[in-house]
């Protein structure tokens, strides 16, 4: 399991001379968890972020009994992007979650090659499951993409009993759409035709009055 070890911040204490000196902060709350104001390193954070992400559990040491937590929402500088504010969520152990996991497309869809072009209609899946159950990813293999009729649903996902997803099994995943060639409009050779005598006596007309 990952680790990041924390320590509680005072209230007091200036976030930006924090965030000056390499220190992120943030706050762990849960179901039977206060909200706590923490402080920790933001080398340390960033590493073990590009790992988790916010579907594993992490678990927080530093402030007393350890805690197993989910990251659970970033904020984050929108010119340097770098985090300037973590919240920890506190799992309780055995009771279920709900959680969003990102979905990961493997494989080569078939299809490709009949001269379709393969869509990806879901990036995440929303689910329920048990905090030791809980995916880091659920893969998506395209190769079921054999033809240009072909779509993956969530169904088609065959998760494990485990985990149950919140969206419909009928919902598309990724499905196969073709390219189309634009078709320049014809028109018929009266119809200009028409058009341009239309236009002459327009003009013979403001001739005349004139």
């Amino acid at each position: 399991m990952l680790e990041l070890k924390v320590r509680t911040r005072e209230t007091n204490e200036n976030v930006e001379t924090l965030r000056t000196e390499g220190v992120l902060p943030g706050v762990f709350y849960g179901p039977k968890e206060a909200a706590t104001p923490i402080a920790l390193e933001l080398k340390d954070f960033l590493r073990v972020w590009g790992q988790a992400g916010g579907s594993t559990i992490v678990k927080l040491e530093g402030v007393g009994e350890d805690k197993d937590v989910l990251i659970h929402e970033v904020t984050w500088h929108p010119v340097k992007d770098i985090p300037t504010h973590v919240d920890f969520y506190c799992i309780e152990s055995g009771k279920k979650l709900t959680v969003t996991v990102p979905l990961e497309f493997v494989g080569e869809a078939p299809a490709e090659k009949l001269g379709g072009i393969v869509v990806k209609v879901m990036h995440e899946l929303e689910i329920e499951v048990e905090p030791k159950n809980i995916p880091h990813d659920i893969k998506v293999d395209i190769s079921a993409l054999t033809d240009l009729e072909s779509s993956i649903t969530v169904a088609d996902l065959h998760l494990p009993a485990s985990i149950e997803p919140l969206s419909e099994l009928t919902e598309t995943v990724a499905s196969i759409t073709q390219a189309k060639e634009e078709v320049e409009e014809e028109r018929d050779i009266s119809d200009v035709e028409i058009e341009a005598k239309g236009k002459e006596e327009s003009t013979d007309e403001e001739s005349e009055e004139k």
